[in-house]
């Protein structure tokens, strides 16, 4: 039997729900690449993510993911050669760092966990030890939607200044911006990027770097550029440099409805939803970890991101606890990956995400206990309503 006739919730940590109204924003006929709306909704979106990053820093788009990013952030401010130092706390870090050696790049992992987030103090004793500062840029992702692991990144830019080491500090964001509290200028981040598919609920397709001045100034000696990347060429006074091409016209027309969207809620106001969904899905979590089987993957609790939530699930049972809440319930909730491939599940709660999306996934999650006889503490899901009725 079946009960996921209805609609049906993605609750996965990316691609995640894109809004009706971006939707519809996409659906129009293709317009004048050189004059019109679409340079108006160029300006509009870059000047947003300015804001968006709490930067006043230079923007880029580029038609691509996350990963499209990634190259973009290093080609242009590094050279061959050059040492970086690659933060791990989960997966995507380390990608970011393999990018990185594909582009010709030195890179050196400070090993951390997947359970826990980076230690700054481990940080500033590396960095101290560079005492020719051969390490030109620090890498690091805000939250690892692998691990579930949120960064501290104020205290890691902190760490930093404490060795006195000039590294350029980039920092992955796609994780997070538009779901938590990110400052790059305030934080002293010299490069920060994002995606356009999690929190800024579009569809995959765009990647977005914000430059500040001391990456501005790596960008003149950088000896890694490539035509489609470069910085330099997409300062240029014709429109299509900004894309090196033809504009994604249509992601950006969608892009534009979902900043808009973010801005009509307020970007703080945004912040807090995902903080009570975030804690919400913890306070669930603490009561199903009762029956023994269920457990947080991040140990610290201060490292639980408001974005993405990783739990474990013993005896094998992710599965076909994913399977019942998909094909039984209507609702897909992510599976884990890299080092915890098939131990556990992902619950998303970020981007275009509400209470009776989360309070329906949670109850899908603890039909399925109950269901496949997994061993759990009873009333998780009202735990979390709880915590929501007291929050609001």
């Amino acid at each position: 039997m079946t009960l996921r006739n209805g609609k049906e919730f993605l609750m996965i940590p990316g691609p995640t729900n894109v809004p009706d109204e971006v939707l519809r924003a996409m659906h129009r006929p293709a317009v004048d690449i050189y004059e019109g709306p679409l340079l108006e909704t160029t300006d509009y979106c870059l000047a947003k993510l300015k804001e968006t990053f709490r930067t006043n820093g230079k923007t880029y788009i580029y038609a691509s993911n996350g990963h499209g990013a990634w190259d973009a952030a290093l080609c242009n401010t590094l050279r061959r050669g050059d040492k970086v130092l690659v933060l791990e706390s989960g997966r995507f870090a380390l990608g970011w760092g393999e990018a990185g050696q594909i582009n010709g790049l030195n890179v050196e992992v400070l090993p951390g966990s997947w359970e826990k987030s980076v230690d700054p103090k481990r940080l500033e004793d590396r960095l101290a030890m560079d005492k020719s500062h051969e390490i030109r840029a620090v890498l690091v992702v805000q939250v690892d939607t692998a691990s579930g692991v949120w960064n501290d990144i104020a205290a890691l830019r902190q760490a930093i200044d404490a060795a006195g080491h000039p590294a350029l500090f980039m920092v992955d964001t796609i994780a997070s911006l538009g779901c938590m509290p990110f400052e790059m200028d305030a934080w002293g981040v010299d490069v920060a990027l994002t995606g356009s598919q999690k929190g800024l609920m579009c569809p995959p397709g765009l990647s977005f770097v914000a430059a500040g001045p001391k990456a501005d100034e790596a960008h003149k000696t950088a000896d890694l550029r490539t035509n489609y990347t470069d910085w330099t060429f997409r300062q240029g006074a014709e429109h299509y440099q900004k894309y090196c091409g033809t504009p994604p016209e249509h992601l950006l027309f969608g892009f534009r409805k979902a900043l808009e969207l973010l801005f009509e809620e307020g970007l703080e106001k945004a912040w807090r939803r995902h903080a009570l969904l975030g804690e919400a899905t913890r306070r669930a979590i603490e009561v199903w970890s009762e029956g023994g089987v269920v457990s947080f993957n991040v140990s610290e609790p201060h490292a639980r991101s408001n974005s993405v939530t990783v739990l474990k699930i013993g005896e094998g049972n992710a599965a076909a606890l994913r399977d019942f809440t998909k094909e039984v319930c209507g609702v897909t909730v992510g599976g884990t990956i890299g080092d915890l491939s098939g131990k556990g599940i992902r619950i998303a709660h970020m981007g275009h995400v509400n209470a009776v999306m989360l309070l329906g996934t949670l109850s899908a999650v603890e039909l399925g206990f109950q269901r496949l006889g997994m061993p759990h503490g009873k009333g998780g899901a009202q735990a979390a309503m709880d915590y929501l009725a007291q929050s609001l």
